[in-house]
């Protein structure tokens, strides 16, 4: 069956890509809050883009769980919850332990290396402190986290898992986003850097139980952090941050 996008013609079809990038970049970074109604016309003036493309957007962004679409009222951004939060982590340490299981199985020298590049670069950007030039490194740092965990498990042969474990890591970078814009004293863990040293050395060493406990212990430990940050209701943290966008 062909959906709406592939009928489109293909300019059409870029400026959905464009909507559907920068609405979903602004709700991975906390720009747009948990619960937030989207005004399709708002959105439109606010990206610059047109109105049929901004609908097929937030269409494909609902499907991905980031939007939701209410019968008769609308697009509203997803809301998050310590509950929710709870069960993504569970979530991933189910499948992404599998998958480091599988990859470690599979690497080999180039893996390792693409590997220990990938660690290199994220240990090297610290995602709270501006460079030289004075540019927030913030999105650098999710970027290279993202991808050494995907590296991490790029080699479990699963295309689906990969896509699986790729969009709850997503997920995991509005939780932390929306944690430092509404406790803006948050740091990342200390004991971070140290915990993907560990797992990166485990997987080169093919200790794949030690990886798969590491990997395990490093999400617990992030979802305990963000306790306490993260509220208990369906939209938290977002109170009072103001319910309309666009």
């Amino acid at each position: 069956m062909t959906s709406a996008a592939e009928k489109a013609p293909p300019e059409a079809r870029n400026l959905s890509e464009q909507a559907h990038d920068r609405i979903r970049r602004d709700i991975l970074r906390g720009e747009l809050f948990p619960g937030v109604k989207l005004h399709i016309e708002g959105i439109s003036e606010r990206y610059g883009i047109g109105i049929a493309p901004v609908r097929e957007a937030l269409n494909r962004l609902s499907s991905e769980g980031l939007v939701e679409r209410k019968s008769q009222r609308g697009f509203f951004v997803a809301g998050i919850s310590m509950a929710g939060l709870e069960e993504l982590v569970k979530t991933r340490i189910w499948l992404e332990t599998l998958a480091l299981r599988e990859s470690i199985a599979q690497g080999d020298v180039a893996w390792e290396e693409n590997l220990v590049l990938a660690y290199h670069r994220l240990a090297r950007t610290n995602r709270r402190v501006p460079d030289a030039s004075g540019r927030d490194l913030a999105e650098e740092w999710e970027h290279l986290h993202k991808a050494f965990h995907m590296l991490l498990l790029e080699r479990c042969g699963s295309s689906w898992l990969l896509g699986f474990c790729s969009t709850m890591m997503d997920q995991a970078v509005r939780y932390r986003s929306l944690s430092m814009k509404v406790h803006p004293n948050v740091q990342r863990r200390e004991g971070a850097a140290a915990e993907h040293a560990a797992i990166l050395a485990a997987a080169i060493d093919r200790k794949t139980d030690l990886a798969c406990e590491l990997l395990t212990e490093h999400y617990r430990a992030t979802l305990e952090a963000l306790r306490g940050v993260v509220g208990g209701d369906e939209t938290a943290p977002a109170a009072g941050t103001g319910r309309e966008a666009g």
